[in-house]
Order: structure tokens, then sequence, then C-alpha cells
């Protein structure tokens, strides 16, 4: 196993790059060098409390060292910045002999101070010719006319605590003849390679769930907009419709290739040039962006370009070939692909919205249940607000499941089974209230007993019916008193959110008397059969 050691300090621009933060920093190395097999034998760090370019010798500041049980950084000394200099050159020191003795077969330099901390080391590494990576333009020439093994080299402008570490260790495995996969994901999460089959990582319900509060945004402003004195909102709104694609293609570029502001760049590009597929088009958009950062990130790094230029072409060139290819190819048929879906919608809608609304109602519990809501339900809402700021299957939503939810979590807080479910109850039904979300509150009660299960379906197919009945366009994941004013139908929709708490209350109520005089009875014969 080849084993490296890191030395320098929090810099004068990497400072602002995520230098100040080196437990984040040496994460990201950290998170490579386990993909690539390499093991970290030794860290020299010294953490400024600003950046070194205004620092003085009187500035805060911070020795860290590695600790290889624990896998993370360890504070050596602390003080002035001249003090922990100082204790800087033990450590260099004690680097430098694990050159020396082939303990170290790699070096990653950020900023590094050649000429007194970190003196020694740089000498050993130059005398056994190991190879040198790293960042901070002025230190690493000063490195290279040392004599040392410098193969990759570049400035800190545009990186990042993740494409650095990626760019290190891929020149170092490079050099090593090592096979590397990066790998995407903070530090301490699960992670995932960035190279084999990107497609993987695709999750279109993920990229919807994460962009939901564009749309919220979006049809609260939409509300604010008919009242008369904020009819001027009504620009504002027509302003975040364009914006919603630039949502999607950001969350779905970063959901591939995660790596931080490279790939947030090349979504809002694809996003912007995206705008006239809608909502499909920036899903797409995104997505092409982030197989294409990748790519582009892996392939710059392998042909050593600087650090900046890898940033940029990355960035900037995945975000433009996505774009440019929805802009003039995809986009048309991507608009046309969600006004097809929409069309489907309304014509069912207004054939018979009242049966339309019982089915959606009688189904929304199983959809949700069997995992289909988040893949099939929530995207179709999604595609209805992108035109009108609220849906029909938004509002059942928040009638069929939210409301159904809290009547059911009402009914046991009144009158539980058990004295123990009230407790349970209670959290569930403020979240169900106050945010307009959390159905699953309802699911120990309807699992539980299969009247109240019945009653949960009845209720949202009653509510669902209503909603057709009142034509109501709104939606959920708001708090249920803002639900109204958010709809196309104030008093309909506050009708139709009522009856279906009503009644999936009073179904739990009788439900739960049942249930508490069958055990009664039980309790009873068990009383009578050992009196006996």
């Amino acid at each position: 196993m080849k084993r490296i050691a890191v030395i320098g300090s929090s810099g004068g621009n990497l400072y602002n790059l995520g230098g100040k933060d080196p437990d984040k920093l040496m994460g990201e190395i950290a998170a490579q060098c386990a993909s690539a097999g390499v093991e970290i034998g030794g860290v020299q760090f010294i953490s400024a409390s600003e950046s070194m370019d205004t620092a003085k010798e009187t500035t805060s500041a911070i020795l860290y060292e590695w600790s290889s049980e624990d896998e993370r950084l360890l504070k050596r000394s602390e003080g002035t910045l001249k003090e922990v200099n100082q204790a800087a050159t033990e450590m260099d020191m004690q680097t430098a002999g694990l050159i020396q003795s082939g303990q170290i077969d790699g070096l990653i330099v950020m900023s590094a101070d050649p000429e007194r901390a970190n003196r020694l080391t740089i000498e050993a590494a130059a005398e056994r010719k190991i190879p040198v990576v790293g960042t901070g333009g002025t230190s690493m020439a000063l490195i290279s006319s040392k004599g040392a093994n410098v193969i990759a080299t570049s400035g800190t402008t545009g990186t990042t605590n993740r494409t650095r570490a990626v760019s290190f260790i891929t020149s170092l495995c490079k050099h090593w003849g090592l096979k590397f996969v990066p790998v995407l994901g903070s530090p301490g999460t699960a992670k995932l390679p960035s190279s084999g089959k990107p497609w993987r990582r695709i999750n279109l319900k993920g990229i919807m769930q994460s962009s939901l509060p564009g749309f919220i945004a979006m049809a609260i402003v939409l509300a604010l907009s008919q009242i008369p004195a904020l009819k001027g909102l009504s620009e504002v709104f027509d302003v975040m419709l364009k914006a919603l694609p630039v949502v999607l293609a950001v969350i779905a570029a970063k959901q591939i290739s995660d790596l931080d502001e490279v790939s947030i760049v090349a979504g809002v590009i694809a996003g912007a040039l995206s705008i006239n597929g809608g909502i499909i088009g920036g899903i797409i958009g995104g997505i092409g962006a982030g197989l294409l950062v990748q790519f582009l990130f892996v392939k710059c790094v392998q042909w050593k370009f600087p650090m900046t230029t890898v940033n940029i072409v990355a960035g900037g060139f995945a975000g433009l070939i996505s774009g440019l290819i929805m802009y003039y190819l995809i986009a048309p048929f991507a608009l046309q692909a969600g006004e097809f879906i929409k069309y489907i919608i309304n014509i069912a809608i207004s054939f018979n919205p009242i049966v339309a609304g019982v089915i959606g109602g009688l189904l929304i519990w199983p959809a949700i249940l069997g995992g289909v809501y988040h893949a099939a339900i929530l995207p179709i809402v999604l595609l209805e607000m992108e035109k009108t700021g609220n849906s029909f299957l938004g509002a059942i939503d928040m009638v069929g499941l939210v409301m159904v939810s809290a009547g059911i979590t009402l009914a046991n807080i009144i009158a539980p089974r058990d004295k123990g479910e009230a407790a349970v109850a209670a959290p569930g039904f403020l979240i169900n209230m106050g945010f307009g979300t959390f159905v699953e509150a309802a699911y120990p009660f309807m699992f539980s007993n299969k009247w109240v299960f019945a009653g949960a379906i009845c209720s949202a197919g009653v509510g669902g019916g209503l909603v057709g009945v009142f034509n109501v366009r709104g939606t959920a994941y708001v708090p249920s008193f803002m639900g109204p004013f958010l709809s196309n139908n104030v008093i309909g929709f506050m009708i139709s959110m009522a009856v279906a708490l009503l009644l999936s209350l009073a179904v739990t109520l009788v439900a739960n008397k049942a249930a508490r005089n069958r055990k009664q009875v039980a309790e009873q014969n068990v009383s009578a059969q050992q009196s006996a």
C-alpha cells in the first residue's frame, strides 16, 4: 500500500476556497485515498484564523497532525502564528524522517512554506524523488526549483476541496500505475464511484423531491399576486416560472457529479439554455450536464491540466454543451411531452371532474403505500404546477392524504385505543396541520386496524370527489391554513379539506371505540375464567 504525507497551510487564496475548514479539506482527501487504497502516513497542516495574505505573527493559528487510528485531524499545537510555525518545524523534521526512511511514497502540498516550516520535508522529497502534487503558485514554483519531482501543480482559483482531492490522488495513482475510481458524497456518508456507470445515479424521484421548495415558492407568489395591492407580483411569478428548469437542472447535475460548485455551475448553464423545454427540459439538460461534468473533469485531470482549467472546462463546457443540445434539438420535444401529459390530465378532469377526483382520492393512499406516489404522482403534480402554480392532484394530495392523516391522528389524541397512542399521534397531527406533510403519521393506526385503513381510503375518495365538484387546484407541503389561499377556489378547498378530516376522524373514533369494547369484553372473560 502506498503512503502519502500532506503538508501545507490554510493559505491565502486557499483560505477562501476550503482552506479555513481543515477537517472538511482533509476529509475529502481521506475519502479519495480510501478509494485508491492509499494510506495517509502523516499530516502537517497550519490553519490560521485569517488568510495568510493578511495574517501577522500575532494571528491565532492551530497546527494539526493526523491520527491514523481515528483517521482524522488532531490539534497538536495552538497559539499565535509565530508560535505555531515554531512547533511546525518539529513536525517538519518528523515528516522528513519518514520520507528519508522510505515510509512515505508521495507528497501532497497545499500553500506550503518550503523555506521555513516545510523546508526539511521538501528537501527530503527532492532527495528521494518521490512524486509531489499540490496547489499554490508561489510555493509550488519554489518547490520545483529545489529539485522536487513535481508531477502536477496548479493554482487554487476556481477549485474546491473535492476537486483538488480528486486531482491530487488521480495524478499520484497515474504515476504509480494504480487504478483509481474517485468517489462522490460528503466525507462520512455513503459514497458513490464517479466513474463506471454514472447513469445509475440518475434518480428522477430525488430530483423532483429536492425541487419541490421551488414550486411551493412559486405557488406562494401566485397566491400573493391575487391580492389587489400585490398585483405586481404577477411579473415575479413569470420570472420564477422560467427559473424552474434551472432549479431542476442544478439539482440533477449535482446529484450525478456532486463536484460542489463545478456541478452547480454546469447545471445553471444547462438549465438556462433548457428553459424552453420546461421542467422536463431542465431535468434532461441537468442530467446531461452532470454526466459531462464528470467525464470532462476526469479526462482533464488525466491530461494534467491545471486545476483551475479543469474546473473551467468541466463546469463551463459541460453546461454549455448539454445546454446547447437542449436549446437547439431537444427542448421543443421536451416541452411538447410535458404539455401532452398535462393535456391528458385535463381531458380526464374535464370529462368528469367528480369521477376523476373520486378515483384520484381512492388511489392516492395505495399509491403512497406502494411507493408509486413519488415516482409517478409527484412529477405530474409538478408538471401541473409548472403552468398554473397549483394542481388538481396537488389538491387531492392535501385533502386525501394530509387531511385524512390529520383526522386519524386527531381521533387518536381525543379517544385512543390505548392511552400511549395519544403521545404517538400528537406530533403527527401537529406536523400534518402545520406543515402539510408527514402523512406517515397515520400508518401505525391504519395498519393495526382494518376499519381505520378502509376509512382512510373512503375519506380520501369523498374528499377527492369534492375536489372535483369544486374544480379545485391546490397544493400540499404547506401549512393547512395556507392551503386554501394558494388554490383557485378558497371556499371549495376549505370544504373539501374539512370533510375529509372530519370523516376520517369519525371513522377512527368509531373504530377505536369498538376496539376498546372488544378489549374490555376479552378482559372480563379472562377475569371470569380465572374466578371460576
